[in-house]
């Protein structure tokens, strides 16, 4: 089922909380020799909205009115508050062996010791947090990874090959929107693309 959230949003007081830049999380996530990739289960679904607020998301439908009492996605803030729940359960292991965007937990470490401890860690704030884990998209103890369309591993990050052959089977832009798109895909990596302007 979709709700559409918009009137909700317009008249909401927007939460600030800053998504994490790519470039930089990326820059921390490689070199390393050893990585974990967690998701997060349901992510949103795990927050749980306060009994006050939970009739400000009231819908009806054909088997009658209803309020969430976890977020939903559509809410303006649900991004926002779903990082920074995330950021306050892992604060002082973020940068230091985890980086986290949005449901994505990556944890790395030099060795395959040193990234089993980490690890271990972060599974350990999981459950003592209630954060739940999708392990059927788990990887455990591996060498390299996608983050986010790049691959990152011991010697450093790559494009994603699958997203450099989207890109190319592009149909030849033929209107101003279409160069939009095609923009938008080729600068994502302009990082790799040497005097990409």
């Amino acid at each position: 089922m979709s709700i559409d959230c918009r009137k909700l949003n317009k008249v909401t007081r927007k939460d600030h909380f800053s998504l994490p830049f790519i470039d930089q999380m990326l820059e921390r996530l490689a070199g390393h020799a050893y990585y974990g990739f967690l998701d997060g289960y349901s992510g949103y679904f795990q927050i749980v909205i306060a009994p006050e607020d939970q009739e400000k998301t009231t819908f009806t439908c054909p088997y009658g009115t209803f309020s969430y009492r976890r977020m939903p996605f559509g809410l303006c803030n649900a991004p926002n508050t779903f990082q920074g729940c995330m950021s306050a359960i892992f604060d002082e292991l973020i940068e230091q062996c985890m980086e986290i965007f949005m449901d994505d937990f990556r944890v790395f470490g030099d060795s395959f010791d040193t990234c089993l401890h980490n690890l271990t860690v972060v599974l350990k704030r999981c459950e003592e947090t209630n954060v739940s884990l999708n392990w059927e998209k788990c990887h455990f103890m591996v060498k390299e990874g996608i983050v986010l369309g790049h691959k990152i591993f011991e010697r450093g990050i790559e494009v994603d090959k699958a997203k450099v052959e989207v890109i190319e089977k592009l149909h030849p832009p033929n209107n101003v929107k279409a160069v939009r798109s095609f923009l938008g895909h080729a600068s994502f990596y302009r990082r790799f693309i040497k005097n990409f302007s």
